[in-house]
């Protein structure tokens, strides 16, 4: 029986960079017809514009072009618009792939590419990306936690001892009084936290 290539699961749009047009040209054909959708830039500053104008999924980018490489790129692509990258090399660019690894990168391809076969290696590419997309969320969401529980513990330090309440009165006084107001908890202490710092500062 005759092996096929998976298709990929959704649509997601690529950002796909090359400076040799013809290449360029070929591959984003190739991956459309496998179901991506494709956007080309033959430079970085080309690709620069173009994540700044839309979402991309993941972007694929050529190792070696005029300018900024490619991992100069990939940093760029991630620092200002969250999109990761994966790589084409040539043969004998092992050193710069595995700096590319290290900085990040989802992985590489070798040139020439055949678009049907790069499937599998961009739609592993993908779920690593929207892996790291959710550890980041997570990440964000438990600081956001944490500081929001040390905003609480601090408002509930400054009601102790204003009011010479137990912990659980003072604590039992702030969530009443942010349901009485529709607000959250976090942002009720957080506004009584940064009123005592100002009138702390006004006595300075």
């Amino acid at each position: 029986m005759p092996s096929h290539s998976p298709s990929p699961a959704a649509n997601p749009t690529l950002l796909l960079v090359d400076d040799d047009r013809l290449a360029l040209a070929t591959t984003a054909q190739g991956l459309r017809q496998t179901g991506y959708s494709v956007v080309t830039a033959d430079s970085a500053e080309r690709a620069l514009a173009c994540a700044g104008a839309e979402v991309f999924a993941l972007a694929v980018l050529d190792m070696r072009m005029p300018g900024l490489s490619g991992i100069e790129l990939a940093h760029l692509l991630e620092r200002r618009h969250g999109l990761r990258s994966l790589f084409l090399s040539a043969h004998g660019e092992r050193r710069e792939v595995s700096e590319a690894i290290a900085q990040g990168a989802l992985g590489y391809l070798v040139k020439p590419v055949d678009p049907a076969r790069m499937v599998p290696t961009i739609e592993a590419a993908l779920a690593r990306a929207r892996d790291l997309d959710a550890l980041q969320t997570a990440k964000q969401q438990l600081e956001q936690a944490l500081e929001g529980d040390r905003v609480v513990s601090v408002a509930v330090g400054l009601l102790m001892a204003r009011s010479r309440l137990s912990e659980q009165a003072a604590f039992a006084t702030l969530r009443d009084e942010a349901r009485r107001q529709r607000r959250k908890l976090q942002d009720y202490c957080s506004q009584l936290v940064g009123g005592a710092a100002a009138q702390g500062h006004g006595r300075a």
